[in-house]
Parts: structure tokens; C-alpha cells; sequence
């Protein structure tokens, strides 16, 4: 499928970049056996059917891609041109949920609309890379050189953080602060100015860790789950036996034990513990290793179109390489316990439609990027050889 894919890519003038469509695929098809196996024994309680989130999963999947496809048909600069129009999108989006979203766990993260939920902060992620992208392309002397220039930002950031603490979406706000302070960071933006915005994040992070009892009962029970193994550090203590159990090799696919009723969210956010029990060490590592690849990819072909001066194509890469790995990371932390608990899925294996949806038109637009700059390459290369034919013409 990926041959055919990319052949067909190449047939159009716009070939593509094979390791990061084998990352994300093999993420895709990796992710979808996991939440099978996960997921079995609840959606058997639940439903009667032990494959009901198997299924579901599987059209989203399908759909993602669909969508993806989709995506990866736009030209850069229609993206571009959105950009004031996603950033006022993701705000509306951030409103709604709190007004009719539907709540869950104690936070309102979800719209409904009947067939399917979107997780507003998902999108809102995506819309403000987006925006931020353009941003940088045209102001980036004055990001490198004005401090007001380099604070504007933080001004839309400081709104969609406000509204998603009015969930509560505390992982959300960690992913999308870390993508915009990277995307600083790699625009050139003196170093200097970053020591004052990290005691600023490190002050208010602090209070708002102490802020609510739950929320620093989280932080006691991270650094000791054990204390209180069946309360507070219940979900941690589960996801830790499953790591525990999944040895070099691990207890072979279908058959964890802490799937059965005892690991929370376990085809959802703690899927990755499921993962380390039934596949191993070696799987899990492998799933380490997918990541890293399909980051390295985008931020190299972010390198790329920043060498050739496409600002906007080159940000717009950092901005979902960062979220990517910053996302993955987190998730991958929580459940070995290096990590206070968060909500946050793991991109593209998790169970979540809007997680799936995004994440596939993000890896489009790489996609897009890397196949515009072929083009261009290849367009530079046919010029040249012109005319050099019409010179030994002449």
C-alpha cells in the first residue's frame, strides 16, 4: 500500500517521504492491534461485543486517513491563508466545549454531536501551529530582534491556556506552551528572553499544582504510588505491574492481565503499559523508535524547507514534529512513572477519533511540505537542463 501510495505520488510530480509514511502506518496498524487487545474485556461488559472499540477504532482510523489524503491535496499557501481564520476556530471550539460540552471524569473536553465527540483541544493544538507558523514567517526578524514582537504570541497563547485550565486540560496546555516555545526557540529568538518566560511558566505552574487538592495529591502520589497503591496511586501502581510483567519479550499479544478490569483507561491513555506487557521491552522500544523516526523525519524535512527560505513550511514542520514528540513523550512518561498523570493520548495508537483525525492531517502536511519541495527541486532541475539543451543548440 505504501509502494502504491507513493508511486502514485511520484506519477503526479510530487514524490514523498517513504520513512515517514512507514512510521506513521506501522503507529497506525500497531495502534489498532493494541487497542483491540486492550479494550476486549471492557467492550464485553459494556457492549456484548468484545470488538465494539475495535471496530470504532478501525473507522476512525479509515477515516483519519481518508481525511489525511485530503489534507495532503491542499497547497501550502491556502494553509497559510487560513491561518488568522483556524487560530479564531480553535478559540470558538475552546468556548463551546465549556458551554456544551459534555463532562466526563470531571472535565468537559468533548462536543458532542451524536455519531462521534471532538475534542476541542485537539484541534485548537492544530489551528494555533498553524496560525503561529504564518506569525513567524512574517514577523521573524522582529521575533529575533523586539521584545514585543517576541511576547505577541504569548498574548493568544495566554487565551487558549486560560480556557482550556476551564476544562481542566492541564496536558493540553503542557503540549501546546512546550510547541511554542520550541517554535521560539528554533526561529533564532535570543536565548535570554526565554529565562524570563520560564520563571514566568515555572511561578504559575507551581501555583496552580497547589491550587486544588487534587491536583497536588497527584504530584504526592507520582513520587511515591506505592504509599497509597489502592487510592491515589492506584492508576500509576497498575500501569508500573504491567511493565513489571512484560519482561524482554512480554506475556504475548492478548494476554495481559491488567487489562482485565484492573488498569484503568486502558485503551486510551495507558495504552502503552498494555503494549509493554504483551509485547515486551522489545516492543515497547520499537514503539519508542517509530516515534523518534516519524519526528526526526518532520524535523528534517522542516531543516530542509528552512534552508530553501520557506519560513512558513519550515515552522509549520517544527510546530507538529515538537507536538508529536512532546505528546509522546508525556504519555510514555505518565505510564512508566517519570510523569505526574495527565489525560493525554498517545498520538496515532491511542483510542480517540479526534486524536486519530488530527494526528493524520498533521502528517499530511509533512507530507505536503516535503512533496512541494520536490517538486520545486525537480522543476529547478528540468530548467537548468533546458537550458543547457537550448545553449548546445546554439
Amino acid at each position: 500500500m505504501l509502494a502504491r501510495w507513493e508511486k502514485r505520488l511520484s506519477t503526479q510530480g510530487q514524490a514523498t517521504d517513504g520513512w515517514l509514511l512507514l512510521a506513521t502506518f506501522s503507529l497506525l496498524l500497531v495502534g489498532w492491534i493494541m487497542v483491540t487487545s486492550a479494550s476486549s474485556e471492557i467492550a464485553t461488559s459494556l457492549t456484548g461485543n468484545p470488538y465494539y472499540f475495535s471496530i470504532r477504532h478501525g473507522v476512525f482510523v479509515l477515516f483519519s486517513v481518508v481525511l489525511g489524503l485530503v489534507a495532503l491535496c491542499i497547497p501550502l499557501e491556502r494553509w497559510r491563508s487560513w491561518g488568522p481564520g483556524l487560530l479564531l476556530l480553535g478559540i470558538v471550539l475552546l468556548i463551546a466545549v465549556l458551554i456544551i460540552g459534555d463532562e466526563v471524569n470531571g472535565s468537559k473536553r468533548w462536543i458532542p454531536l451524536g455519531f462521534a465527540n471532538i475534542q476541542a483541544s485537539e484541534v485548537a493544538k492544530f489551528c494555533l501551529i498553524v496560525y503561529f507558523a504564518d506569525y513567524l514567517q512574517r514577523y521573524l526578524p522582529e521575533v529575533r530582534r523586539d521584545w514585543g514582537a517576541f511576547l505577541r504570541p504569548f498574548v493568544v497563547l495566554g487565551v487558549y491556556v486560560a480556557l482550556l485550565i476551564f476544562e481542566p486540560d492541564y496536558g493540553a496546555v503542557v503540549v501546546i506552551g512546550s510547541c511554542m516555545m520550541g517554535m521560539l526557540l528554533m526561529s533564532g529568538a535570543p536565548l535570554g528572553r526565554f529565562g524570563f518566560i520560564m520563571i514566568v511558566v515555572v511561578v504559575a505552574g507551581g501555583w496552580l499544582a497547589v491550587a486544588e487538592p487534587y491536583r497536588l495529591e497527584r504530584i504526592t502520589s507520582f513520587a511515591n504510588p506505592w504509599a497509597d497503591q489502592y487510592s491515589s496511586g492506584y492508576q500509576l501502581t497498575q500501569a508500573l505491574i504491567a511493565f513489571g510483567r512484560g519482561h524482554w519479550l512480554g506475556l504475548g499479544l492478548g494476554n495481559s492481565v491488567q487489562k482485565l478490569f484492573y488498569l484503568p483507561e486502558a485503551h486510551t491513555d495507558f495504552v502503552f503499559a498494555v503494549l509493554a506487557e504483551e509485547l515486551g521491552l522489545v516492543g515497547a522500544v520499537g514503539v519508542v523508535c517509530l516515534f523518534a523516526l516519524l519526528v526526526f523525519r518532520g524535523l528534517r524535512i522542516g531543516r530542509k524547507a528552512e534552508l530553501r527560505g520557506w519560513a512558513f513550511s519550515a515552522y509549520l514542520c517544527y510546530g507538529i514534529s515538537l507536538v508529536f514528540g512532546a505528546q509522546a513523550f508525556i504519555n510514555i512518561a505518565v505510564s512508566t512513572g517519570m510523569l505526574p498523570t495527565k489525560g493525554l493520548t498517545l498520538p496515532l495508537l491511542s483510542y480517540g477519533g479526534s486524536s486519530l483525525a488530527v494526528s493524520c492531517v498533521m502528517v499530511a502536511l509533512l507530507l505536503r511540505v516535503d512533496a512541494e519541495m520536490r517538486a520545486k527541486m525537480r522543476a529547478t532541475q528540468a530548467a537548468r537542463q533546458a537550458k543547457k539543451q537550448e545553449r548546445g543548440e546554439r
